[in-house]
């Protein structure tokens, strides 16, 4: 007798092998039939009609660190087939904490990873200090999903080292017990560590985020931490790449990492640049040599789209020129967005991002006034063209008309679509980049598995079922060590999605106000997805949860 049994299926197994319609029976959350019988007994059985059924998605990189902490299913990634997320990354997270630190690391999170302070403040609880009582903790509150952590560079600086962080490298005693606390962070469970050297990532009080003022040594003691026991894995978001070509500083730190450590590295990030849909390959991959097959890029299979209002305007909180335009009143920011000297320094944040890309690919997604609506689904570009003025102009005249809530969403990167092909086809390259519980006022990308699979699957055809799954499942969880996960077989643990390979795509994101202290955030739901289960249980219908919480913190070395 079986607890659960889901027959007819079309299994794709995650391996990229060949799919085949069969039978997969569970006992105590793990496998312990796959095969084509039929009829087989069960407490419960799941006719799935040829739908297909997966291996649970492994996200790679998210920021549910705070979220957790109020939501435990993490959505929006379930909608979307996600069961392990992997959090803490670019070198912020919410531990080690002291006391005193708590209130910096949020501000590391606001500055890095837009994360509302005032949520975080309501939301979070802090009954933790070191990176393994933040585990246990979390997993004592009982999740939806899987959970792998990794430990963020910056938070570990801040428990050691105090304000000095932000200003200085670490002494030889302060590396010193970095190594010991990285160690006993891996011992309970981490699953490795994380840093940035991005010069956009600034913390508290809008200096340098304190992992980037860490030296060589510093990197080196972590690495030789898992080194030390034996596993782990490295994220590091780089300050070059991108659409740009790798630099020789970001070359030789991918270098250090990898041989110091013994480990994999996934970095931040590749993007398809519009006309040239090889330049990840001529001006980064050929760069990297060998240093390839032990460094990872991460890709996504679509633009990355930022959208919202300027009355709210999260997305330009990097730029110098829109820093006045925060915590003030709606006439003052009105005020603001009229200057001349104020849309100028505008247009010199542009250029000096080289996104002058940014009018053309600024679209209207819905406005408020009437009047206004003949704008709906136009470009910035197209409506200065209309109206013979600066797109900066004709932007900023536009979002005034509607007192700031017209509605807007930018393609900021990897819109390119031949150059997108290429890269998530590449077996080098890990898809991810979701951010997920990041950005959450104007950015949604939890959805990026239905997507891939919705265009490169069904629409475009450039990668089979099978291969599109193998990148959302093995590939990761060999990345991350996740032994038990990945592929179905029997013994391994019964962490599964099934949807319609017809249907499935990722919905338009759509705003919520669902967070601490009504906080507003982007979500993002899934058509297709018809059940995402964790360890055997079902935790998602169709979209709806069904009240259970199988998810557990998973601890590396065994999961």
């Amino acid at each position: 007798m079986f607890d659960l049994v889901i027959q007819n299926a079309r299994i794709c197994d995650g391996t990229g092998q060949a799919s085949f319609i069969g039978t997969l029976g569970i006992n105590d959350g793990r496998i312990t039939y796959l095969g084509q019988d039929k009829g087989l007994a069960a407490q419960r059985t799941v006719t799935a009609d040829g739908l297909v059924l997966a291996p649970g998605f492994i996200d790679p990189h998210t920021h549910y660190d705070a979220q957790v902490s109020w939501d435990p299913l993490l959505t929006s990634s379930p909608w979307h087939g996600v069961t392990t997320v992997v959090m803490g990354n670019c070198g912020v997270g919410v531990a080690p904490v002291r006391p005193e630190t708590r209130d910096i690391l949020m501000h590391d999170l606001v500055n890095v990873e837009a994360i509302p302070y005032a949520v975080m403040e309501a939301g979070i609880d802090w009954q933790w200090e070191s990176h393994g009582e933040y585990l246990d903790t979390i997993d004592r509150r009982g999740l939806g999903i899987n959970i792998a952590s990794l430990v963020a560079f910056t938070p570990l600086r801040h428990y050691v080292m105090g304000a000095a962080a932000m200003e200085r490298q670490a002494t030889q005693e302060e590396i010193g017990t970095m190594r010991g606390l990285m160690r006993e962070a891996m011992q309970a469970g981490a699953f490795g560590f994380s840093t940035t050297t991005s010069r956009n990532h600034t913390g508290s009080g809008g200096r340098p985020l304190a992992c980037r003022n860490a030296s060589r040594e510093e990197l080196a003691a972590l690495c030789h931490a898992l080194r030390d026991v034996g596993r782990g894995t490295i994220e590091i978001v780089l300050n070059s790449a991108g659409m740009h070509p790798i630099d020789d500083a970001d070359v030789e730190t991918l270098r250090l990492l990898s041989q110091e450590s013994g480990r994999p590295v996934t970095w931040l990030s590749l993007f398809a640049r519009p006309g040239e849909p090889d330049f990840h390959h001529t001006q980064t991959v050929a760069k990297l040599g060998d240093l390839l097959a032990h460094t990872m890029p991460q890709v996504t299979p679509r633009p990355i789209y930022m959208q919202g209002d300027l009355r709210n305007p999260t997305m330009y909180a990097t730029y110098r020129a829109f820093q006045p335009a925060f915590d003030c009143s709606l006439e003052a920011q009105i005020a603001l967005y009229q200057q001349p000297a104020f849309r100028d320094a505008f247009v010199a944040d542009v250029q000096l991002r080289k996104r002058e890309h940014l009018w053309g690919q600024t679209r209207v997604l819905a406005v408020t006034n009437p009047a206004l609506a003949a704008y709906n689904g136009q470009t910035i570009q197209e409506i200065a063209t209309l109206q013979g003025k600066r797109p900066v102009d004709a932007y900023l005249d536009l979002a005034i008309a509607d007192a700031l809530e017209a509605r807007f969403q930018t393609a900021i990167f990897n819109y390119d679509e031949a150059g997108i092909a290429r890269l998530v086809q590449d077996e080098r390259f890990l898809i991810g980049l979701s951010d997920g519980g990041a950005h959450v006022d104007f950015l949604c990308d939890a959805g990026y598995a239905t997507a891939l699979l919705d265009i490169w699957v069904r629409q475009r055809q450039v990668l089979s079922l099978e291969q599109a799954v193998h990148k959302l499942t093995a590939v990761p969880a060999a990345l991350f060590g996740m032994s038990q996960r990945g592929t179905l077989a029997v013994g391994k643990i019964a962490d599964l999605v099934l949807f319609d390979p017809e249907t499935v795509a990722a919905q338009t994101p759509e705003y919520a106000y669902d967070f601490p202290r009504q906080g507003r955030r982007l979500i993002a739901k899934a058509t297709g997805v018809m059940g995402t289960f964790v360890a055997g249980q079902q935790v998602y219908e169709q979209g709806t949860h069904t009240g259970a919480f199988p998810g557990r913190v998973l601890r590396s070395g065994a999961a």
